[in-house]
Parts: C-alpha cells; sequence; structure tokens
C-alpha cells in the first residue's frame, strides 16, 4: 500500500507541475469507504492524511478505532438530513451539500456543539438525474441562503461529473466548476471562502488537477477493487 500511495502521490505533482501548479495546494482523500479499519489504518501508517467515508454509520466504527491517530476525516457520500447531527460530530469537511434543507439541518446541530462546520457544496454539472447536487444555475442563489448561517463556513465546490472512460471527456465539466467557484468567490459573500476544489478520482485526477482541482478522492488506486 505504501508504494501505491507514493505512487499516486507523485502523479499528483507531475500533474501540478506540468500546468505549473503548487504540488503543496492538492491534497489526496484516500477514500476508505467499504474498507475495514485495519486496511485503514494500514493505508495511515502508509502516510494517507485525509480519509474519505461515504457512510456515516460505518465511519463513525472506524474513526473511533482509529482515534489515536492525528488524520482529518471528509464526508463524501449522499447525506440524509437525519443523519446531521453525527455528520457534524464526526467530520472536518462535508463534501456533498446540496440542499438549503440539509444545511439548515447541519448549521442547527453544528450550533449545538459549538462548532463551525466547513462544507462544500456539491454541484451536478452534468445535471444528471441519478446524482446528488444544485444544478450550477441556482449554486450561487444556495450558496447565498447558507452564508446567513453562523455555524457553517463553505469552504468550496465538489462535483462527481458523468462518467467517461476518456478523462479528456470530463475536462469541461472541472473546467466548469472552476469557473462557476470563480464567479462565486468575486460575490465575497460572509462565511464563504470558495478556495477548495473538490474534483477528480483514481481514472481522471491529472486532468482534475489541471483545470483547478484542490482536492482529489482516490480509493481504487490506493486500496484496490471494492467487493
Amino acid at each position: 500500500m505504501r508504494k501505491k500511495l507514493e505512487d499516486i502521490k507523485n502523479r499528483i505533482k507531475k500533474a501540478a507541475c506540468v500546468c505549473g501548479r503548487d504540488p503543496e495546494t492538492i491534497r489526496l482523500v484516500a477514500v476508505s469507504k467499504t474498507m475495514p479499519a485495519d486496511r485503514v489504518r494500514e493505508a495511515i501508517e502508509a502516510g494517507a492524511a485525509i480519509l474519505g467515508e461515504n457512510y456515516i454509520q460505518e465511519a463513525r466504527e472506524k474513526i473511533n478505532t482509529l482515534l489515536s491517530y492525528p488524520v482529518s476525516w471528509h464526508f463524501i457520500g449522499r447525506l440524509q438530513t437525519n443523519k446531521a447531527k453525527y455528520a457534524v460530530k464526526l467530520f472536518d469537511l462535508i463534501h456533498t451539500v446540496g440542499t438549503l434543507k440539509l444545511a439548515h439541518e447541519l448549521n442547527k446541530q453544528a450550533k449545538k456543539i459549538n462548532k463551525v462546520q466547513n462544507i462544500l457544496i456539491q454541484v451536478n454539472v452534468g445535471m444528471e438525474i441519478s446524482k446528488s447536487g444544485v444544478y450550477a444555475k441556482d449554486a450561487q442563489s444556495l450558496i447565498k441562503d447558507i452564508s446567513c448561517f453562523e455555524n457553517l463556513s463553505v469552504k468550496g465546490l465538489m462535483t462527481m461529473p458523468p462518467f467517461f472512460n476518456n478523462p479528456e471527456k470530463v475536462r469541461p465539466y472541472f473546467s466548469a466548476l472552476c469557473n462557476l467557484r470563480d464567479q462565486i468567490k468575486k460575490e465575497s459573500m460572509p462565511n464563504v471562502s470558495m478556495n477548495e476544489l473538490s474534483m477528480g478520482m483514481t481514472g481522471d485526477f491529472e486532468v482534475a488537477i489541471e483545470e483547478g482541482a484542490t482536492l482529489v478522492r482516490i480509493g481504487t488506486a490506493i486500496f484496490g477493487k471494492r467487493n
């Protein structure tokens, strides 16, 4: 696993250098969903500093088991409103906020524990019915509403574009997210910093980096294929 992690980190560095970016501005989220705590521990000991989880119950067990490790936990799955109270206790960054209803609940639950919860707004750039997230045309309005919540801090945008075998076909979606981020940044809203772009996975993260990704979510290339 150490070799796999090093390979990915080297590819991240190379992709950054190709487009003139500082590799330090890009962080690797090791997607540990469905992986047992022992495998996740192995990844952490091999150098993974940020872990991405999709399911609250599964994540809670792993986080409790691995409490002694100084790592950051990110939530990258579809979050149900009734799980918001657990999410704010467990995660440093929630990537998948796409509705005002969810934001409202996260704000309420974060307030109860005296926390300002960092979030990303999930944008459905491909306008796919099967995927969560706000449509690009509605993103700015949603963020404006969320900016009023004192216990939420919007750090940027996240997307899961349509799947293509060719990474170049995904490039326009990454580019569109970056442009949207830049537009929203100009509005200088309170509690909104817009520095993060969470995009790119095992098959297309190099293209995502070329288009401005600051967080790349990689599972298969680190942990191998899931059952």
